[in-house]
Parts: structure tokens; sequence; C-alpha cells
């Protein structure tokens, strides 16, 4: 069993409570199953954090946070997120109290750049390339908890407010509260895991349809929510949309627009992007016409793989190897061939 403490500096929950100017509400910064988020600076090297406080009244939570720790302790890569201490103590009521303290995100969730319009957030700004980017980030952290970590692990909870954007938007994969990490003897690929466990945990509309079976989190499964991730992106379609009823869903929404309307279903800013250097009237036009195409062809091959990925049957879904080494050849060839 995992010793929170092991591999972790220790910081004192005296220290969390001033780093947040006492927990004030004017720090939070978000909110989630199992806790709420807020942004401090620790005194010792003045380092500015998010600090995930847990609701340890919340059934599941303390699970969640031993979960957390067991995945991040040893795991390093670009684009996780970076866990940079914990805090397993007790408050100044002298009631148990659990943190977990991480790198700051300077440009909050993706879920706020797709679907919160505000002065500070512009969602015409991310751009087609970011998009990509975006999204190969995201891809190549899955592939790499599935293929390259040992364990493999499981992340459960794939959805756009757990991916965190840095300065740069390099996007990180974050909360792995609901996090399983594969046995040796468990299948790596198969439907379900040896730690499944009864009751459907996940997010409703990214949590893929065979875990409603009782089957176990599973890789496929983490495919199904990214390739949900992938046309949320794209499309700018919120998963609660009002369009989407009577057995409509964004599956379906993009797989019946391929190929011919894929225009009409994305998001309109991306049609935008289509930048062309040229004063002659004539040029300009013609160049305009094939940058269109350009990104419509870019955009094609995105939804297929967001359609693929996102398949009922989980033996009809793509692996996460291919998605990213298909979504980068889609970003070299779109940006080989811009004006």
């Amino acid at each position: 069993m995992l010793h929170v403490g092991e591999q972790f500096p220790m910081v004192s929950y005296a220290e969390l409570n001033k780093a947040t100017n006492e927990f004030s509400s004017s720090n939070m910064i978000g909110q989630g199953r199992y806790g709420s988020v807020y942004k401090g600076i620790l005194a010792e090297n003045e380092m500015l954090v998010a600090i995930k406080v847990i609701n340890l009244q919340q059934k599941g939570a303390s699970k969640s946070f031993i979960a957390e720790c067991e995945v991040l302790r040893n795991i390093r890569r670009r684009n996780l997120i970076k866990i940079v201490t914990i805090c397993s103590s007790i408050d100044f009521k002298g009631a148990d109290f659990k943190a977990l303290v991480y790198e700051y995100m300077q440009n909050g969730s993706l879920e706020k750049w797709l679907h919160q319009n505000n002065d500070q957030l512009d969602t015409s700004n991310i751009s087609v390339v970011q998009r990509l980017n975006i999204a190969i980030d995201v891809a190549s952290a899955i592939e790499y908890l599935h293929c390259h970590s040992e364990p493999p692990i499981i992340h459960g909870d794939l959805k756009p407010s757990n991916i965190l954007l840095d300065h740069d938007m390099v996007a990180h994969v974050g909360d792995f509260g609901l996090a399983k990490l594969l046995s040796d003897h468990t299948p790596s690929i198969g439907p379900a895991t040896q730690s499944s466990s009864i009751g459907i945990k996940g997010t409703v509309g990214y949590i893929a349809p065979e875990y409603g079976m009782c089957s176990g989190a599973s890789m496929p499964g983490d495919v199904y929510s990214f390739g949900i991730l992938l046309l949320e992106m794209f499309t700018g379609k919120r998963l609660t949309d009002s369009m989407f009823n009577d057995g409509l869903n964004l599956h379906d929404f993009a797989k019946m627009a391929l190929p011919e309307r894929v225009l009409e279903i994305v998001e309109p800013s991306l049609l935008l992007d289509v930048r062309v250097d040229s004063n002659n009237v004539e040029n300009f036009a013609r160049l305009y016409g094939e940058g269109r195409i350009r990104i419509e062809e870019c955009l094609d091959g995105v939804l297929r793989i967001g359609v693929r990925c996102s398949m009922d049957s989980a033996a009809e879904r793509m692996e996460m190897t291919d998605v990213v080494a298909k979504l980068c050849a889609i970003r070299e060839k779109f940006l080989g061939s811009r004006i």
C-alpha cells in the first residue's frame, strides 16, 4: 500500500493555509467531484501553484487522493500535470486534511477556452494549428500512459476541464482521481480490468458505452473519451447542446457530416484561419480558395479520427499510437501547405 508521503516532499496545512490566504474564495480557480482548487504562492520559494483540497466528506475522495499519488509518483512527462508536493495532515480544528499541490497552469482549462466567452478568453483566437497542437499533446499523454508507463495507466476521466494549458498553450492532462494501474495479469486493451468496480465512474457523455454494462475502465474507454473530446474541440459543440436530443449525439452529428458537410459543423472561427499574402485580386481569390480547401481537408481528417475513436464498439476504435501518428501527419501536411 502506498504511503502518501512516499517520493513526495510534504507540506503543512499551515503553509497551504497561508499560501491561499486562508483558502479565500477569491483564490478558488476550480471545483470538481472530490474537491476545490485554489491558486496559491508557497512562501518557501514563492512558487505559484494550484492546490487541490480534497473534500474528505465526499464518498470516494480519500481513494481518489491515493490514486492520484499512486499514479503521479513515478511519471514525469511534458504533457502530464506535474505534482509538486502533497499534504496529509490535520487542519486547525483537528480534522483530517489532504491536498495535492500542482504546477500552476497560467491559461487554465481547455473547457474555459472552448466554451466560456469573456474579455480574457476569446475562443476565436484558438486557431486550427493550436487546436491540433493541443489534441496531439493530449493524445501523446494518453499514449504514454497506455504504452510506455510501467505499469500501464488508464486515465478514466478525460474531458476538457481536465486538460490544463500552460503559458505557451501546451496542454497537460490532469486529474488522475479515477485512474487505474493495470497489473501484470490485467488485459491491456481488453474491455475490462481487474480494478473494475460496480457503478459507472467518469463523466456522462465522455464515458464509453460499455462502461454502462458493468465493464471496468479500459484503454479503449480512454480512446472513446478522447474521440468525443476531439469532436468537441473542432465543432465547438457542448455535449449538452440543445440540438442533441432524440438519440442524436456528438458522434452521430459528426459522422453524418462526413465528408460533404464538414465546413457546416466545425467551429465557425476555424474557417477564418486562411491567411493570404497577395495584393493581386485574382491571386487573392485563387489562394483563398486553395486555403479553404486545405483547411477542409485538415478538418475532415481530424473529424474522421474523432468519429473512429468514439465508435460504440471498442474493437472498432483506434489505438492511441495510431491517433498520435495520424494527427501529427495532418498537422505536418496542413502546415506544409499553408499559404
